[in-house]
């Protein structure tokens, strides 16, 4: 496509080991990115990382194991990620967990880790990079939101306050660095393709609302698409939100 080349920028990305963060470090990769691959698992990111496609053999990469939720860890991810392959101009956060849990079940403990990873992983991402994109008067934050950060779903009830909370921190940061040189995108994906449903230990939960339907849904290189759209824009042009559902899933 045309619009700003990607070529030797940037770009740390989390929860990198599967799902859309690995797709997204994939499509980074091939448009000639560099790229920090963060996530808990090590082993994992090892096996995205050598199946990156680097064209023309440039595209450098590192492997961090990094839990988003400690903010001694997502400093030091980026502090390499800078030591070792240039300034980051590009944060793309795709850490992040969904538990299907009714109110009523109290699933606390599910409760408290969804915002631990959801609202504090962004929160720590965000202040990582943020003081060098201000002091080098460029950067783009990219944040992979749902779109249950637009409507509530039943039995995603906290699941969807987290994207809300993702929402308008990236709409807050969003007026706060208007005419910085910053871009904040949220990409709100429909049912995606991953192992998220996973999780969920609240049987009746799933029962009523985590069984798959007849749609086919997004891949998660369908939503790479969207981020590298986002992130190909003119200088002067920001995508401040994608929307993107399977067709026969419209909200």
């Amino acid at each position: 496509m045309n619009g700003e080349s990607l070529q030797g920028r940037v770009a740390v990305v989390t929860g990198a080991s599967s799902g859309i963060g690995a797709a997204v470090a994939r499509a980074l990769a091939r448009e000639g990115a560099h790229v920090a691959l963060a996530a808990r698992r090590r082993d994992v990111l090892l096996d995205v990382q050598a199946g990156l496609e680097e064209p023309g053999g440039m595209v450098r990469s590192l492997v961090a194991a990094t839990d988003v939720t400690d903010r001694e860890q997502v400093k030091a991810l980026v502090e390499r990620a800078e030591g070792e392959l240039g300034p980051v101009e590009i944060l793309v956060n795709c850490a992040g967990i969904m538990y299907y849990t009714l109110m009523r079940n109290l699933r606390e403990d599910e409760w408290e880790r969804t915002v631990e990873v959801n609202c504090k992983g962004a929160l720590n991402c965000v202040g990582a990079v943020l003081p060098g994109m201000l002091a080098r008067g460029r950067g783009h934050v990219v944040t992979i939101s749902s779109d249950a950060g637009r409507k509530v779903f039943p039995g995603l009830s906290v699941y969807s306050a987290s994207k809300f909370f993702v929402e308008a921190l990236s709409q807050g940061l969003r007026l706060e660095t208007a005419g910085t040189g910053i871009k904040v995108t949220t990409i709100q994906p429909g049912n995606v393709a991953t192992d998220l449903s996973s999780l969920s230990t609240d049987v009746e939960a799933l029962e009523l609302y985590g069984q798959p339907g007849e749609a086919r849904v997004l891949d998660p290189e369908d939503v790479a698409a969207s981020v590298v759209y986002a992130l190909r824009q003119p200088d002067h042009a920001a995508v401040n939100e994608i929307l993107v559902e399977p067709r026969d899933e419209p909200v």
